[in-house]
Formats: C-alpha cells, sequence, structure tokens
C-alpha cells in the first residue's frame, strides 16, 4: 500500500489524541471519542499483534459481540470493518456476554473481541479483546499500545466517521448455545427443582442466559425490571435504588435468591431470601468452595474471610485488576487443581478444568458471572440452608469500600509515600500518627496501594485509582457498621490531605 494512498496511526499517539486509553483487557472512553476510525485502528492493531506473534493468520474466524448500550452497534460495524481488512473473517455472535464469546473463543482457538463498558454509564463504552488463549494480558496490552496502523484512504472523514458503514451480519447463535451448554452439561438435570429464583433482567446482554439456565435446571424463574434503555448497573457499588428493589421485590415475590449481573454480563448479583446482595469476594468464596477449588488467586483488596475460612490450600493475593489474577491463577496451575480466581466484584475465573459428581466444568480464565449464582445455591442445597444460614458458616469479616473524586494521582501517590519510605519502623510510627483512633500496625502490605492491617484485625487499605483521578479506601471489620464507620472516618482523614 502505498503513502499516497494510505494513512499511518501510532496507537499510542492515538490514546493520546482520542483520550480513549487501555484499561483491564481492552480498550474505553466515552462513546463520542470512540470514532469509528479510533475503534477501527485498536482493532487492527489487535489483529496485527496476534498475526505477529503467530497466534492467528489471515483467513481465520474472529468473534464479535456486543452490550446493549446504544453505540455498540456501530463499534461492532466499525471493528468488523478491521477484521476483513486484516484479511479475517467476522462472526457476528450478536448481544451475548462477554464470558460467552471468550469462552466461545477459546474453544475454537480463534481471537475474539466484545464491544462493551461493563458497568459505567452509557455515554461510554468500550473494546475488551481476547486472544484464542483468552484475555490479554498486560504484556499484550503493551504490545498492542506500541502497534503503527495503516487506514486506507478514503476510509473515513474528518470526524473519523466510516464514508462506507458496513451493516452487522446475520447473528450466528453458536457462542450463545456453547455458554448455556457449559452449564447444562455442568450441573445435574432438575438441580433446582422447587426453587423460586427472580432475574433482574434490566439491560444486561446476561438477562437472556440467566433466566434460559435457571429455568432449564428446574427453577421457577420470575422476571423483573426489564429494561430497553441501558442501566449502568455496577456490582462493586450496587446503587441505592437496586438495593431497595431487591428488598420490595423479595417481600412481593417471595423468592429463594435474586440474581443479576452487569451489562456485560461478567460480574454477578446475588441475593439472599430477604433481598440482602451479597458482596462479590463473599459470593467468590462459597462459589471456590462448592466447586472444591485448591488453590485461589484473588485482589489484595477481596475480604480475608477467604483465608479465615480454612478451605483452601493455597491462596495467592494479587494487584486489582482480572489480568493480574490470571497470571497468578496461570502460576499455581503448574502445582495444583482446581485453581480459580474472582474479583471484589463478583467476576469469577477457573484456569483449570473442574470435576465434580462425574461432570466437568471446562476452564474458563475470563470473569464470569453465571457460575456464582448457581454455585452458591448448589452449595446451600447440599448443606440444607438457605443463602443466610449458610454466609453464617463464613468468618464473620466484613468490607465497606468508596473514594474520594477529584483527588489528583501525583497527590495520591505523594501522600502515601509519606507510608513508604524504605524504613518500616518509621512507616508503622506515620501510620499510627496519621490513623491512631485504628491502634498499633500489625503488618503493611504493598502489593496494590498501601493496606494496614492493625492490631485489633481492622483494615485500612488506601490505593489511588488506576484510571480516574479518586482515592480510594477499602476497610474490613468484624461487623458491616465498623467497616462503615471506619471508611467514614478514613476519607474524613484523606480530605484533609488536599489541603
Amino acid at each position: 500500500m502505498s503513502a499516497q494512498s494510505s494513512t499511518t496511526l501510532r496507537i499510542a499517539e492515538l490514546m493520546q489524541q482520542s483520550g480513549v486509553k487501555f484499561g483491564t483487557s481492552g480498550a474505553r472512553g466515552l462513546s463520542k471519542d470512540m470514532t469509528d476510525q479510533v475503534c477501527y485502528a485498536y482493532t487492527l492493531a489487535f489483529l496485527r499483534y496476534l498475526m505477529a506473534s503467530g497466534d492467528i493468520q489471515q483467513g481465520d474466524r474472529v468473534a464479535v459481540a456486543g452490550d446493549y448500550r446504544p453505540s455498540s452497534p456501530r463499534i461492532m460495524a466499525a471493528a468488523i470493518l478491521a477484521i476483513r481488512d486484516a484479511g479475517c473473517e467476522p462472526l457476528n455472535c450478536g448481544f451475548i456476554p462477554t464470558p460467552a464469546v471468550a469462552l466461545y473463543g477459546i474453544q475454537n482457538r480463534i481471537a475474539s473481541l466484545m464491544v462493551t463498558g461493563s458497568h459505567i454509564p452509557d455515554d461510554r463504552n468500550g473494546i475488551k479483546f481476547n486472544t484464542p488463549a483468552g484475555e490479554i494480558l498486560k504484556r499484550d496490552e503493551q504490545g498492542i499500545s506500541a502497534a503503527e496502523v495503516s487506514i486506507p484512504a478514503g476510509r473515513f472523514d474528518e470526524q473519523g466517521r466510516s464514508l462506507d458503514p458496513c451493516s452487522l451480519p446475520v447473528e450466528d447463535d453458536s457462542a450463545y448455545r456453547a455458554y448455556v451448554q457449559r452449564y447444562l452439561d455442568f450441573f445435574p438435570p432438575a438441580c433446582l427443582a422447587g426453587l423460586r429464583i427472580g432475574v433482574y433482567e434490566h439491560s444486561s446482554v446476561a438477562r437472556r442466559a440467566l433466566g434460559g439456565i435457571f429455568a432449564a435446571l428446574g427453577a421457577e424463574v420470575i422476571k423483573l425490571g426489564y429494561s430497553d434503555t441501558f442501566i449502568p448497573v455496577d456490582t462493586e457499588a450496587v446503587r441505592p435504588e437496586d438495593v431497595a428493589l431487591a428488598k420490595q421485590w423479595a417481600e412481593e415475590h417471595h423468592f429463594d435468591c435474586l440474581v443479576s449481573a452487569d451489562g456485560d454480563g461478567d460480574r454477578p448479583l446475588v441475593s439472599d431470601a430477604g433481598g440482602h446482595w451479597l458482596r462479590g469476594d463473599v459470593a467468590g468464596i462459597l462459589t471456590a468452595r462448592y466447586l472444591g477449588a485448591r488453590a485461589v488467586a484473588t485482589p489484595v483488596s477481596s475480604n480475608s474471610a477467604l483465608e479465615k475460612s480454612g478451605w483452601f490450600e493455597r491462596v495467592e493475593r494479587t494487584r486489582i485488576g482480572s489480568p493480574y489474577v490470571i497470571a497468578a491463577m496461570t502460576e499455581l496451575a503448574r502445582a495444583t487443581a482446581p485453581v480459580v480466581g474472582y474479583e471484589a466484584n463478583g467476576g469469577f475465573l477457573s484456569a483449570t478444568d473442574i470435576r465434580l459428581n462425574g461432570r466437568m466444568l471446562p476452564a474458563l480464565p475470563t470473569r464470569d458471572a453465571l457460575i456464582v449464582p448457581l454455585a452458591v445455591l448448589m452449595l446451600a442445597r447440599q448443606q440444607r440452608l438457605s443463602i443466610a444460614e449458610l454466609l453464617q458458616q463464613l468468618p464473620q469479616r466484613y468490607t465497606y469500600s468508596d473514594r474520594l473524586k477529584e483527588f489528583p494521582t501525583e497527590l495520591s501517590q505523594t501522600r502515601l509515600a509519606a507510608f513508604d519510605t524504605g524504613d518500616e519502623s518509621a512507616d508503622k510510627q506515620a501510620i499510627e500518627t496519621a490513623f491512631g483512633q485504628f491502634g498499633r500496625v500489625q503488618t503493611i502490605d504493598r502489593t496494590d496501594g498501601l493496606r494496614i492491617t492493625f492490631d485489633s484485625d481492622e483494615v485500612v487499605h488506601l490505593r489511588p485509582s488506576g484510571n480516574a483521578p479518586e482515592l480510594r479506601c477499602y476497610n474490613e471489620a468484624a461487623s458491616p457498621a465498623r467497616a462503615a464507620e471506619m471508611n467514614a472516618q478514613c476519607l474524613q482523614i484523606m480530605a484533609d490531605w488536599r489541603r
């Protein structure tokens, strides 16, 4: 292709110019900034990177799916244009969960991508990229960011709009069917018979799979809260209206459990019979328990009831973000199995195949929502307990988190550096001066931010956000009220750091 017929774009420069940058396993930004040209360039860079590394070749299929955001079909079309220009064959999997398209890619050894902004508002969107082995890791992000791509002349106007937009190919439901079948093959027929399950549908692409799988396994399913308008459900910071809705529906419908997922179906919500949402890292412990995991990887911010339960042979704590959890799981799987992982948002991953009761659940090393409510309900049935009673079996540790917005990253780093001088004794003294009301410092963990455990066994974890000018605070204590109280006290201390 001659210089006159194309424009060369450096992805690293395009990230700066467009404001669309890499987050966890892909690109994310304002929908208006995710122009057709930006999405085309990122997809082309991803495919060129995989070709250079020998993971795919021209002629291979590439699976594409999306969530229900208004901008998703347009971005899918731009990605499909790039797939064709790279010499590959696009497969439109439709509007299905992120783990469904990732699973299909892994099973068929093909690259895949998901157009989604996950749980963030619908004025934003993103693209999650998966290699034939699973979601891209940090080294892949670096390789894609360093790429240069050629944009054919006449493809886009000055605003980055496609001059010849393609329509989406006919949907192929193979990926959706394979995802659903994964659960129907693993869980026994009619294993949920007699249970009454509420499915909070909202605008999640997981709503069809949630209702279908629970019904197929014998449960009575009550569908609730369907929405044609996109609703940004964040499973780690549940909206007050979703807290109220769950309790209201529990009173009205008398179900055993309410289930839901975020917009792209990789983070679950599961409640007890009273409509109280379980925190994701607690649901993760119960899921790992049911699946018989021997080793678990989870970020350092997850509830310490994991270790205190004594249920698992090995626990590996990581930095926050699924690429770090996946890397830790991969390492653990060299020595033992089954190996699983989860995040505080409830997203659950498996590095190895899991065998239980003569059935097999294939590995899925990317965040998944559906396995969590299924496993929690099965564990409760197995032990003849309600979900609320099941929770009482865990060490009573409770977490609470919040953040200070508009807190510059540089200021966060400067403030936290005062507690990381290289002199452990001086650091402990500085922490006790700042957070003296929590007692004496027992341990300091710097895996991701600053995590302090006091001699009371209470925890303060401070961490600058990776993609926003925010300073986050995670707390853990022996009661929900105490964890919330600690968080409020910490945020007040942190707010004073602005001065």
